[in-house]
């Protein structure tokens, strides 16, 4: 149950879900209790509720045009403006070279601490050396690796026994 309450100090109007003992007035922060509130439409759907309160305000002369209801506006904002290809060509973009480069990038850009991790986790106990030439195979440069690594330690997120690592 939903209901358009008013207050008494402010006159804001608001949405109550359910029947609390007590609510605020998000306007003024006045509390009040549910019972003495002036209810001035009770609904089962909190859509019906937002519409009711809505026109009541539109009503009271607190909005300038006339709305529809809150789907048809949705849908009127999704359908204004341009989409996305429109957009680009605009701009002076091809979008079908933009298609294109999505569609054969494989997975997006990794940071260099996440290639580091990976190579953690997908080398079985490994050494710097071969952290260092998993990551400098995906771009990473080796001093990064090792400043990495030290890093990793100090935190506990791996440790190092024997001149291997393993993610903890």
């Amino acid at each position: 149950m939903f209901a358009v309450v008013g207050c008494s100090d402010c006159g804001a109007l608001w949405v109550v879900e359910e029947r609390p003992d007590s609510t605020s007035c998000p306007r003024c922060g006045t509390r009040h209790r549910y019972e003495k509130l002036k209810k001035f439409a009770e609904t089962e759907a909190a859509e019906a509720a937002k519409e009711a309160r809505s026109r009541l305000l539109q009503a009271r002369g607190e909005s300038d045009a006339e709305l529809d209801d809150f789907a048809s506006l949705e849908r009127d904002a999704m359908d204004a403006g341009m989409d996305d290809d429109e957009f680009l060509t605009a701009s002076g973009v091809d979008a079908d070279a933009v298609a294109e480069a999505g569609e054969v990038d494989g997975g997006g850009s990794r940071s260099r601490r996440e290639v580091v991790v990976d190579a953690l986790r997908e080398l079985d106990r490994p050494t710097a050396a071969e952290v260092r030439a998993y990551a400098t195979d995906r771009g990473v440069d080796a001093d990064y690796v090792d400043d990495a690594l030290a890093k990793l330690r100090r935190r506990g997120e791996v440790s190092e026994s024997g001149g291997r690592y393993r993610l903890l």
